[in-house]
């Protein structure tokens, strides 16, 4: 069996600049990068997830809540939907849209062009084991954490490749991944907006 990078939400709209930004996710991009160059046969495959939202419904809110409802963000066919240029996606070998009509956090919800879910791909390239990395620490990579650990995979979260939201809701979500298995390495990036 094998092993993959899930690279979750490393937009530009959610990085340093845009509509919904975390701060340190322009780090994230660039540190995820730079450990694919260093370490280019750790993973067998490398996946990445995007917020991909057409018309999400209440999940934009104005004004917004920050819980259930946040500013229009990642949007199809703006700058904002984009991968972050720091990011390098050269290892990228297929991209999960989520959330196009409604809500949704974690990559297990999205799929491919070609419809296939992300845990179907990651069966069909026997993969059983994933490491998780991405934007944001107490939310998207946290819900696709879960749902990796409950379809079945060996789960672990890098931290040191995560950009986290908030102090509070990092903590929720470290008890909550904590819980359900999953593995963490390292310390999530925190910083002052």
């Amino acid at each position: 069996m094998g092993n993959a990078l899930i690279i979750v939400d490393v937009q530009n709209d959610f990085c340093e600049g845009g509509s919904l930004a975390v701060a340190g996710g322009a780090g994230v991009a660039a540190g995820i990068s730079r450990l694919l160059a260093a370490e280019p046969d750790r993973w067998d495959h490398v996946v990445a997830t995007k917020d991909y939202h057409v018309d999400p419904g209440a999940h934009f809110g104005d004004p917004p809540d920050y819980v259930e409802c946040w500013p229009a963000h990642c949007v199809v066919g703006t700058p904002g939907s984009e991968f972050h240029p720091e990011l390098d996606t050269s290892r990228v070998e297929a991209v999960f849209h989520k959330g196009e009509y409604a809500a949704a956090y974690s990559g297990f919800e999205g799929h491919a062009a070609d419809g296939e879910c992300l845990a179907d791909w990651l069966r069909r390239h026997g993969v059983d084991t994933v490491d998780v990395v991405g934007i944001a620490t107490d939310h998207c990579v946290r819900a696709t954490a879960l749902d990796a650990a409950r379809a079945g995979f060996a789960t672990t979260v890098l931290l040191d490749l995560t950009a986290a939201v908030a102090p509070e809701t990092t903590d929720v979500a470290l008890r909550a991944m904590e819980g359900a298995g999953v593995a963490m390495r390292g310390q999530a990036v925190i910083r002052a907006a």
